[in-house]
Formats: C-alpha cells, structure tokens, sequence
C-alpha cells in the first residue's frame, strides 16, 4: 500500500497543475482591484482619512448580506491607510478580528485575548479576571501617541454571543486612554444591527453607515474574470462556466464569496478527474458539495442546546413528519443524559425555527383544530448525509 501511495504521488506531482496561485480564490485573499465598489470604499477611505492627520474618525458599520465585499473592502481599505502612514511615519495601526470565530467571540475575555494577541502581548485562555485583561489592552496601546482602527468582522454575532457592553467598554475606553485613540469599524450582515443595541451603547459609538447592495449576476461575472486571470492556466476553462458560477451565486442573494468557492472547488474536482479544462458539469459537482459541507459545518458550530434539538429530531422523525411536542419529549431525555437542565418548550420552538432559517431541517405551522398550532418538521433534506450529522451530533454531545 506505502508503496502504491508513492506512485500516487509521484504521479501527481508530475502532472501539470491546472491552477497558477489558488490562494485568490480564498475569502481572506484581497486583490489590488475590486470591482464594482469604488463607491464603498470611497466613502470608507474618506470616513477614515483623518487618521492620517492624527484626528480621529469616526466610528463606521459596514452593512451588507455575506459576499457582497465588507471584509474585503474594509480590509483593503485599512491596508491602504497603513501603508500610507509608514510611508509618512505616522503612528496608525490596525487591527482585523473575525468574531464568528470561536476562540474569539466566546466571551469578553476571549476577545480582549485575541486583540492582545494581535499586539504581540500572550494572555492565558483563562483563569484572569476580564477587568484585569482590560486594564493589559489599555496600558499596551497607550504607552504611545497612536490611532488604532479596529475592525470587528461579524459583529452582530460576537454581540448576540455575549451581548452588547463588550461595545460599550471599547468605545468608553477613548475617555480613559491619554495616549490612544481607538477607532471600531464594525462589519455585520444584519441590516438592523444597531436598532437592537442599547441606547446608550448606540449613542457611544455614534457611527456612520455604509450599505453594500448584493452584487446582479454581471458583476460577479466582472469578479471572477478577474480572478482567473491569476488563478487558472490560460485556456483552462470551458465556454459558460465563469457565467454558470455567477448565476448560481447571484440566485444566493449576490454572494461573489460563494462564486469564487465554486470555482475553485470545481477547479479541485476537474484535477483529481485527471481532466484539464473546467467543464460545466463540475460546477454542478461543485455546488452539491459545498451544500453538504456548509450544512455539517453548521451541525458541528451549533451550541449544545441547538445540537440536543436537532439530535431530537433526526431520532423522532426517522420515517415520518413530527411535531413539536414530540420533539420536546425526546430532547428532555436527552438532556438528562448529557447532564442539561432543559429548556422551555417555546424556547425549543424558536430553537426549531432558527434550525430551519438554516436549511438543516424543514419546519411549516400546520392547524391541529381546537388543539392549537404546532411545527410540522421534516429532514426530507438532509436524508443524504443523515449519518454524518448523527455521528457529528453523538461525538458532540458525549452519546
């Protein structure tokens, strides 16, 4: 067999590669021309610009659905002010957080952690009071005069994580601070985003707006033109491919994000066929399976109680539509079993809702006459990989 896999290899790496440099296809990567912002990242750059004067802006949200160019702008963006201040020897510095990441937007600890982190300063996970971590992030930026632009990738999920103060003691910390000022570029797919914080949290960061509309189909086409051109070999890819990809992304809200996964996942696939040119057919290849594994992604990041649910209703629903109630009883079991104190049979309802607004399970209010509604919920949708999710959710939860 070692020796079967030696040829393998060998044999691989003595075809010539279909793609030039991958890496410009992946979400962090941030080309020299994005195409069909100029808008945006003007307004951006002309929000941030007294930076470069040593004044600071003021804070800014960028709003927009997923793909549609806020981390990549905002991204850009700070790059080009930072250059610009080591040219002029300007004390501006920037910091990118991405705070649907886990280790990051757990807690308010964890996220001072990752912030001190960037500055080069270790904090241990735990086992520190957050007061104390505070008072390390500000006696680090303010032993000098510098401005410090924070961008906070996905907001609104560190603020429904662990709720709106983390915003309110960032910006607050401008008063205390003698040397630093501190600049939040907050970056959320939630249009309403602020409508729910605080009223008070609202009024510190008194920021300014910026909405990105979702790309139509001809500018993701414009997007990826771009990108094959340092991404692909000459001639590598057949007639309406690039076309296909764009429809298929612009049919999910304008997302040039999932334009350029498919590609490159269509890529990956044409290369292990052994074929050298990108056909259609692969896109579709492509697209099933980033479904799948969006979906078990998604299983895996849910919390506990998500999980337990959703454990619930695979068990119950195995041959048939179930409901609700039937559900609820299952998911007590379990919870026994992991050691959870369960909760309530609406906040289970909301649990099921927000597991439909996720494409895992399928759930309609169906009329069950003078008994009231109930959720009738299927997983007609996810039978094809099932399994997988079982084996996901019983390693989870300890079962």
């Amino acid at each position: 067999m070692k020796k079967g896999l030696n040829d393998f290899f060998e044999n691989y790496l003595g075809k010539d590669p279909l793609f030039l440099d991958k890496k410009c296809l992946q979400a962090n990567y941030t080309p020299n021309n994005i195409p069909h912002r100029e808008e945006q990242i003007n307004q951006l750059a002309s929000i941030l610009a007294p930076a470069l004067r040593m004044e600071k802006p003021s804070n800014v949200f960028c709003y927009g659905k997923s793909g549609s160019g806020k981390s990549l702008c905002s991204q850009y963006v700070l790059d080009q002010i930072l250059d610009v201040a080591k040219k002029k020897k300007l004390n501006v510095n920037g910091v990118y957080l991405n705070c649907k990441l886990k280790k990051v937007s757990d807690t308010e600890y964890r996220l001072l952690a990752a912030l001190l982190k960037t500055l080069d300063v270790e904090v241990p996970t735990t086992g520190l009071p957050t007061q104390d971590v505070y008072k390390m992030f500000t006696e680090k930026i303010d032993k000098e005069e510098q401005l410090l632009i924070l961008i906070l990738d996905e907001i609104d999920q560190l603020v429904n994580k662990i709720g709106d103060e983390i915003l309110y003691n960032l910006t607050r910390l401008n008063s205390e601070l003698k040397k630093c000022q501190i600049i939040i570029v907050g970056v959320s797919n939630n249009l309403m985003f602020t409508d729910n914080l605080d009223p008070r949290v609202r009024s510190s960061l008194s920021e300014e707006e910026i909405v990105f509309p979702p790309y139509n189909a001809l500018q993701i086409q414009d997007i990826l033109k771009e990108r094959v051109k340092v991404a692909f070999k000459k001639d590598s890819i057949e007639n309406g491919v690039i076309e296909k990809c764009a429809a298929y992304a612009a049919r999910e809200h304008g997302d040039a994000r999932r334009a350029l996964e498919l590609l490159r996942v269509s890529g990956e696939l044409t290369e292990r066929d052994g074929k050298t040119k990108i056909k259609i057919k692969y896109i579709d290849d492509a697209e099933e399976k980033i479904e799948k594994d969006r979906v078990l992604d998604v299983v895996r990041t849910q919390p506990k109680q998500s999980q337990i649910a959703l454990y619930s209703i695979m068990r119950t629903s195995k041959n048939s539509q179930v409901f609700t109630g039937d559900i609820f009883e299952h998911y007590k079991e379990v919870c026994n079993k992991v050691g959870l104190k369960p909760l309530t049979q609406r906040r289970i309802s909301d649990i099921i809702s927000e597991l439909d607004m996720l494409g895992i399970i399928h759930a309609k209010i169906v009329s069950k006459g003078r008994y009231g509604r109930s959720k009738e919920i299927s997983v007609d949708g996810v039978k094809h990989i099932s399994t997988k999710i079982d084996d996901i959710l019983k390693e989870s939860l300890g079962l």
